[in-house]
């Protein structure tokens, strides 16, 4: 599994590389200073695990999490316990209070192991819903809604924010999970109930959720091909 080192303070990344190094499961690929230079790295790298530090000047982990249109499992390090109840509210993996002791690390990284690789395929985005952080798995979200610069995400009998537009989010989204049937929705097909045939040829999506929502033109062409209509 490659892991990503994030935290601002040098003595801290090197005693996270001396306690990944005694695991041969683990690969550290790099190390960043702050949110901007994790960024860039995750972009380029995309890391299985991150080992995340929560305070950190200008932007903060969760700032970080936020940003990501996907989410790698993520242990939460912090010197502060007063983050302990929030890491764990996010519903993140680990949470490791510094200094690390290498038995509380080896526990952090055998949940790790348990959770790879039957969950690692499962994607996940990192989310804020008014004072509450949380991460929520795109296979659960059946609709995106454009919203200015920001998408809405649906999922289950909630809705939340996500600091994205749909343009940003079609680059990353898995085509054979989402499509957009529009140039403000995007849809799960895997919530798809039944399509029918609406004026001019138009499509009509019904989702097992209830809603009903129409397909453009354009794209209406695009699902005919997809499924075969």
């Amino acid at each position: 599994m490659s892991v990503l080192i994030i935290d601002d303070e040098r003595h801290a990344r090197m005693e996270l590389k001396r306690l990944i190094a005694s695991f041969p499961e683990l690969e550290c690929i790099g190390e960043a200073r702050n949110a901007d230079e994790a960024q860039e790295l995750i972009d380029a790298k995309r890391p299985d695990v991150l080992f995340l530090d929560i305070q950190m000047p200008e932007r903060s982990g969760f700032d970080l999490l936020e940003a990501l249109p996907e989410v790698p499992d993520v242990i939460f390090t912090t010197a502060y316990d007063q983050y302990a109840l929030k890491a764990f509210e996010v519903s993140a993996l680990d949470y490791l209070l510094k200094p690390i002791r290498a038995e509380r690390f080896a526990q952090a990284i055998a949940k790790l192991v348990l959770k790879q690789p039957s969950a690692a395929q499962s994607k996940q985005v990192f989310v804020k819903d008014k004072d509450r952080y949380q991460f929520v798995r795109w296979e659960r979200v059946h609709l995106i809604e454009s919203m200015d610069n920001y998408a809405r995400l649906f999922y289950e009998e909630k809705s939340v924010w996500l600091k994205s537009s749909l343009n940003q989010l079609v680059k990353t989204l898995d085509e054979t999970l989402f499509f957009r049937i529009n140039r403000a929705q995007i849809i799960n097909l895997n919530f798809i109930q039944t399509i029918d045939t609406a004026e001019h040829g138009r499509l009509t999506v019904t989702l097992t959720t209830g809603q009903t929502l129409t397909v453009s033109d354009r794209q209406s062409v695009r699902l005919r091909n997809l499924r075969k209509l």
